[in-house]
């Protein structure tokens, strides 16, 4: 996963452009993917598809032809979605399309202006610092025009045909926990599915942010109802702990799966309420579709000082944060494969499990007694009601126990889903 982070890493991507075509090039070598392309001026729910951006150079020259800002040298040089400009300007008027930060003054910031024509550069504080008064040459080589947004799905077969959704952003340059991550590890979370035969069909979403969520909304809009569960991938390689953000419901299958094994895990996390400010799944969970959809990440956006700027580059992303990632999903999407709603059906007294071989199968089990427990569990909990992760709740069992008792007593026909 670190090495394909380090491959996306230094093209140029936005909202539009070859920069995401490339980018989901190199993904289509992990995962088939079906690639899409919308037209500009399409009519996407209350938004309209931009016109295309692509850029092939662009920098700020001193008076001996030096560039003291280069496009060639970071995709961050330049504000995201500039229109062309070639002109000769003194410093003092060029300062006004000049973007630092000056509280962190050898990084440089991530800025766009993608519905408002405008140009600019970002730069190191400490480089703006070093500049003397005098003119300089500013070029951008850059299109906008029209042509189309690009997106792309990965679909894991289920046994059902009811999706869930893994969204993850494709619109940011050369930042790598900031997206990278994310699609790295969704790449080859759908890798991992794919070997084991998901019970439900796994659909993932490649897409720019907001604008490319919107559009695959709208695309989908007359099969939405297929969409049960899903989850945003963000910032998902860092060395914070993880942090879920719940759907807008609140109290969705998703929320409880991922709250479930966050805290099983006892591994470090946050579990936050839902705030309509974010990734996309403010966009999934928006009123008109309200769908079930989660957010992923270990630390959340604007929560580290390196988050959209240059700081935010390969060595900021740990192989073992984001295997860590990779492992909770996987860890979350078995225990959703694997909730059901079963009915008991022998639910008058207590059915004898020993003379169908029940207590037998657990013979020399390290967990015998915890094993017996789940089945008396589950048999008691099955009216159609309660899933197995109510029966994982309430009993303080193992959901993964709770599973295979379920598993046994279907097989001796005491239960059905």
């Amino acid at each position: 996963m670190h090495a394909l982070v380090e491959r996306m890493y230094p093209l140029c991507r936005s909202i539009t452009g070859d920069g995401v075509r490339a980018t989901l090039d190199i993904v289509g070598e992990y995962i088939p993917l079906q690639v899409h392309e919308v037209p500009t001026g399409t009519q996407v729910l209350d938004w309209t598809v931009p016109q295309e951006w692509n850029i092939r150079d662009a920098y700020v020259a001193d008076s001996s032809g030096h560039r003291v800002v280069d496009f060639a040298a970071s995709s961050l040089h330049v504000l995201g979605y500039s229109v062309p400009v070639s002109t000769t300007l003194p410093l003092a008027e060029l300062r006004g399309h000049l973007h630092t930060l000056p509280d962190h003054p050898s990084w440089v910031p991530y800025r766009t202006s993608y519905y408002k024509p405008e140009w600019g550069f970002c730069l190191a504080q400490e480089t703006l610092d070093g500049l003397p008064d005098g003119d300089y040459e500013v070029c951008v080589d850059s299109t906008l025009a029209d042509g189309h947004l690009t997106y792309a799905e990965h679909v894991v077969p289920g046994q059902v045909a009811d999706e869930v959704i893994v969204s993850c952003h494709v619109c940011h340059p050369s930042l790598a926990n900031d997206n990278l991550a994310g699609v790295a590890v969704a790449t080859f979370l759908a890798r991992a599915l794919a070997e084991r035969a998901p019970y439900y069909t796994y659909r993932f979403v490649f897409a720019p942010g907001t604008i490319g969520a919107i559009t695959w909304l709208a695309r989908n809009a007359d099969r939405i109802d297929q969409v049960k569960h899903g989850l945003v991938l963000a910032c998902a390689g860092d060395r914070g702990q993880l942090t879920y953000k719940r759907s807008r419901r609140g109290d969705a299958e998703i929320d409880r799966v991922l709250t479930h094994v966050l805290a099983a895990s006892e591994r470090p996390h946050r579990v936050t309420e839902f705030t309509p400010y974010g990734y996309d799944e403010r966009q999934y969970c928006s009123p008109g579709f309200d769908l079930g959809v989660g957010s992923l990440s270990r630390t959340p956006y604007a929560g580290y000082p390196e988050y959209h700027t240059s700081a935010d580059n390969p060595d900021f992303v740990s192989p073992e944060a984001m295997e860590d990632t990779l492992a909770v999903c996987r860890e979350a999407f078995t225990v959703l494969d694997r909730n059901r709603r079963y009915v008991n059906l022998s639910p008058y007294g207590e059915p004898q499990l020993g003379r169908r071989g029940l207590y037998d199968a657990l013979g020399g089990r390290s967990d015998t007694q915890q094993a017996q427990m789940a089945m008396l569990w589950v048999l008691s909990l099955s009216d159609g009601e309660h899933s197995l992760l109510d029966v994982a709740e309430r009993s303080g069992l193992p959901f993964d126990t709770v599973a295979a008792a379920a598993d046994a007593l279907g097989a001796a026909e005491l239960i059905k889903a």
